[in-house]
Formats: structure tokens, C-alpha cells, sequence
């Protein structure tokens, strides 16, 4: 872990857990679940998101990027537009990852230096891919099959299956991201049973946290 963090929050007794999983697989879900046992969340994909919002640097650096043709019409950026940009071209991918990451992880850090939390989970998506393994004490990962992936994904978001499949394959596959967990949540039953893994978690964190 960053060094400077690991002895502030080893000094506080806090405790990172990061929270990662491939794009559909309900961390979300269990994000809240963490957050009614106490634990503060941060959400690294809406700091992305107020990062990309007009008259930010990262925005000017996306729009020279990228053109304007991903803009709505009240100027801000268009992210399913910009997306449909990116997860056609693998080098655009990269590219945009390399403008917002750093910024995004950036902010992570300090979030995490001034959280008054015990216990604090970075829900990142692309956590692994970012390198933010290195800023957290356990890792969380939230598993799920392809076809119960796909069937969620289409259902909130409407996206058609060669699409969401676009968007999966741009992730680190699940079964790698899987042998860096401490933790693997399975996702594929009811929200009961995805309550009592989370829990046990919990319960295995509380020697930790005092």
C-alpha cells in the first residue's frame, strides 16, 4: 500500500477495502450493503464523473481528445456517445484512461487520507486496472456468469448483447481479476444471499477494526 497512507491509516486503525468486479456484476449492490454495517464508501465512478463535467481540465483535455461530437447539446459530455467511441478502439480506450485516471486517483487519495471512516471501500470498477490495488488493505471481488451478466445489464440499461459484450471484454476477465481477491462475493442468487456474504466479511474484518 502507498506508504504515507498505510501509516495514517494503520495510526487511525482504518481499514481499504477495495471493491471491484466486472462491468454488471452488482457492486453497487454490495457497495450499499457495506454502507448500512457502517462502512464510508467512495465511489470512484462518480469521481470520474463530476471530473468530466464542463469547465473541468479533464474536460478540455476529452473534448481536444476527442472532438466535439460527443457533446450534448448543453455542452456537457455525452458518456454513452463517448463510450460507444471508446470501447470500439482499443487505443481511444487507453488514451481516455490515461486523462482521467490519474486525476481520478488523485482524488481517491485524498478522500481516503481525510475520511473520518473505520472502515472505507473504494468501489472502483476498473481497480485492477487503474493499479489501485496498491491503495487498499483487502480486496473484494463480486462475481457473476456471463449469461446472468448480460441479462442484468440489458434489462437496466437496454444495451444490445454485442454491446454489453464490448464493454465486459474491455475489463480484465473475471476469473484474473478473482486470483488478486481476498474476498470473491458470488452475485448470481438473491439479494438475501448476497447480504450474508458481505456480512461474513464483516464479521471477519471486526478484529481489524479495533
Amino acid at each position: 500500500m502507498w506508504r504515507c497512507m498505510k501509516k495514517q491509516s494503520q495510526s487511525k486503525r482504518k481499514i481499504i477495502l477495495g471493491l471491484t468486479g466486472s462491468f454488471g456484476s452488482g457492486k453497487t449492490t454490495v457497495a450499499r450493503i457495506f454502507r448500512s454495517l457502517g462502512a464510508k464508501i467512495i465511489d470512484a465512478d462518480r469521481i470520474a464523473h463530476r471530473l468530466i463535467k464542463p469547465r473541468t481540465k479533464i474536460y478540455k483535455k476529452i473534448i481536444n481528445t476527442f472532438d466535439r461530437d460527443i457533446l450534448k447539446k448543453n455542452r456537457a459530455i455525452d458518456r454513452d456517445k463517448l463510450a460507444e467511441v471508446v470501447f470500439n478502439n482499443k487505443y481511444l480506450l487507453k488514451k481516455l484512461n490515461s486523462i482521467v485516471h490519474p486525476e481520478v486517483i488523485r482524488v481517491i487519495k485524498k478522500k481516503i487520507e481525510t475520511s473520518s471512516g473505520r472502515v472505507i471501500v473504494l468501489d472502483a470498477p476498473l481497480l485492477i486496472e487503474a493499479g489501485l490495488q496498491n491503495l487498499v488493505d483487502k480486496l473484494i471481488v463480486v462475481t457473476i456468469t456471463r449469461e446472468k451478466q448480460i441479462e442484468r445489464i440489458s434489462k437496466k440499461t437496454g444495451f444490445s448483447r454485442q454491446d454489453i459484450l464490448k464493454r465486459i471484454e474491455a475489463q480484465i476477465p473475471q476469473n484474473v481479476k478473482s486470483r488478486f481477491a481476498n474476498f470473491i462475493i458470488d452475485n448470481n442468487g438473491a439479494i438475501y444471499q448476497t447480504k450474508r456474504q458481505v456480512k461474513e466479511i464483516w464479521k471477519k474484518l471486526q478484529p481489524l477494526r479495533h
